[in-house]
């Protein structure tokens, strides 16, 4: 990654030469860098807000009731996984996180449902269909708050950084669907050729 920044300023630079815009290629770079540090800022404020209301979600026992609701719809798209597996909670726990934007806070949780999963596997060396659907299911991102988008948008100025709900409730909802539908899908068909 640090090659690709540095050969784009490089091309950066020369392009500016070679057209005498030098002095806006170096403006341009140095607004940048101000509007990415104004984005972070913001982005620590809406995660820090975010991560505590999750606090106490989990405090409240909120997390957990959530878990609870989406247990049964884990066990029935993860057969293969024990009854009494943790894997269970911690998937619907990662689903929860994702819902309320908290991307962050899901991506530990998800790497703990695929070492559980990893755990129960018969065959170390392949992915079951269980971790293939979680991967699928945490890729595509299910989001009812997108808190982060919200944070880069108010961080960039937006007017109304908000409005951005349900455009992304209606896609992140349709790719969820879509990515558990096609593991379903090619879990049959990869069960034909075993």
């Amino acid at each position: 990654m640090n090659y690709i920044f540095f050969i784009l300023i490089v091309l950066s630079v020369v392009f500016g030469i070679l057209n005498n815009t030098l002095n806006e290629v170096t403006n341009s770079m140095l607004s940048a860098c101000n509007l990415a540090v104004k984005i972070s800022f913001s982005l620590i404020g809406i995660m820090a807000f975010w991560l505590g209301i999750m606090r106490i979600a989990e405090k409240s026992g909120l997390v957990k009731y959530l878990s609870k609701l989406l247990e049964l719809p884990a066990k029935l798209l993860f057969k293969d996984i024990k009854q009494d597996s943790p894997a269970i909670g911690s998937i619907a726990m990662s689903i929860s996180a994702n819902a309320l934007g908290l991307t962050n806070a899901a991506t530990p949780i998800g790497l703990r449902v695929m070492q559980e999963l990893q755990e129960e596997n018969t065959k170390k060396d392949v992915a079951t269909d269980s971790m293939c659907m979680f991967l699928g299911m945490n890729t595509a991102g299910f989001q009812i708050i997108p808190a982060t988008v919200i944070a880069v948008l108010a961080g960039a100025g937006a007017k109304n950084p908000t409005e951005i709900i349900l455009p992304t409730l209606i896609v992140t909802t349709l790719s969820f669907v879509l990515t558990i539908l096609a593991a379903l899908l090619l879990k049959m068909i990869w069960r034909k050729y075993d």
